[in-house]
């Protein structure tokens, strides 16, 4: 392991790659930027300022575009809610559906409780953005991280409050994501660690320490039979509360990043 200077970053919160490997993306809450990367030899080629706290990003070469959520204020002309602004609604993370025709993006609405759909309008070239999915009706509130499997027919999100892990089938229309399962965490249920055989996933349960949303386990889920079978307590129990969690590379699935 080394360590890679970011001089000018503060808060460092995503890393995102392009198609081709070479180049990384990192985004930078506490002062405003994204970092491009140069893979090959981790220098930095050059630094993007962007509105308030940029968290999730999302990257397509295809169309020549880098998508950056903030939890400020309304990016560009994008409004992921039909509230006037400001909605206060702050959209967190943003992911492309992975061989998605056109390209849709989802942006999870920490405070919005929704999930929104960004799809690529190749005559215009920009995004037509609009609400995919409301949490409230079934009391699950504060949606955060997305991930996909290998055939991207399945979509899998967390919301922290209470703490759920939902399953969801985008196989017939992404814009319509229907819910087929909600599986309990724990309070704070944020960053999801999945493994490469698809046999598990790994939930781990806090978001910065918030009351109500900072409980500091690790859900086990067995994705075969979609069950929770466990919870990781030894952060927890020494009084942690872990922050985000991947796998060793040898055991890690991207899982759609």
């Amino acid at each position: 392991m080394k360590t890679v200077q970011v001089p000018q970053c503060q808060v460092g919160e995503d890393v995102m790659f392009s198609n081709d490997n070479k180049t990384w993306y990192l985004t930078c809450m506490g002062s405003n930027k994204v970092i491009v990367g140069d893979r090959a030899t981790d220098r930095v080629i050059r630094i993007i300022d962007v509105p308030k706290y940029p968290h999730g990003i999302a990257v397509h070469n295809g169309i020549d575009r880098l998508l950056v959520a903030s939890t400020g204020k309304v990016l560009s002309t994008h409004k992921v809610t039909q509230k006037p602004s400001p909605a206060g609604d702050a959209p967190v993370e943003i992911l492309f559906v992975p061989r998605s025709n056109p390209p849709v993006a989802y942006i999870t609405n920490m405070y919005g409780g929704t999930l929104s759909a960004a799809v690529w309008d190749p005559t215009k070239k920009d995004f037509n953005v609009r609400q995919a999915f409301d949490f409230a009706p079934h009391k699950a509130g504060v949606p955060l991280e997305m991930y996909f499997n290998k055939g991207a027919d399945r979509f899998y999100v967390t919301t922290a409050k209470p703490g759920h892990f939902h399953i969801f089938d985008i196989s017939s229309d992404p814009t319509q994501p229907k819910l087929l399962k909600t599986l309990p965490a724990a309070e704070g249920a944020h960053h999801v660690a999945f493994t490469k055989d698809w046999r598990y996933a790994f939930v781990q349960n806090s978001l910065l320490n918030l009351p109500g949303m900072s409980d500091g386990s690790i859900t086990v889920i067995d994705l075969k039979t979609e069950t929770v079978i466990g919870s990781i307590d030894t952060l927890k129990n020494e009084g942690f509360n872990p922050n985000s969690m991947v796998l060793l590379p040898e055991w890690n699935d991207l899982a759609g990043h």
